[in-house]
């Protein structure tokens, strides 16, 4: 049974640093594509960050891009999300998604072509 768990969400002010983390297990992340996506109270799920392989350069969306940094420890069969300089408008929850196989980066944003989802975890950036 494949399981993805998100953990570092919480409270930030504008300016702030999170790292967050998705441990994956009973699949492995080499051979998967895997993506952050996040949503925001009364929008829909947005893609954030993307990799279509464990080599892949990861694609980011235009407002985080210099910000935040997707990253992957295949070791440790984890992936991650640094964010900096947060702003209110990062607010949302962060979900990390998983597809056996690789994913173009093209098709990054189609939620539908995910194969698993973590739970989700909240990211607050208020003064």
């Amino acid at each position: 049974q494949v399981q993805l768990v998100e953990s570092g969400g919480g409270l930030v002010h504008p300016g702030g640093s999170l790292k967050l983390s998705c441990a994956a297990s009973g699949l492995t992340l080499d051979y998967s594509a895997t993506a952050w996506f996040r949503q925001a109270p009364g929008k829909g799920r947005e893609i954030v960050s993307c990799m279509s392989t464990k080599d892949s350069a990861p694609y980011y969306v235009d407002s985080v891009k210099g910000r935040f940094t997707n990253t992957r420890d295949n070791a440790k069969n984890t992936v991650f999300l640094q964010m900096n300089s947060l702003e209110p408008e990062d607010t949302a929850t962060y979900y990390c998604a998983v597809k056996s196989g690789s994913l173009a980066t093209s098709f990054c944003s189609l939620a539908q072509l995910w194969d698993y989802w973590g739970q989700g975890t909240q990211v607050t950036v208020s003064s």
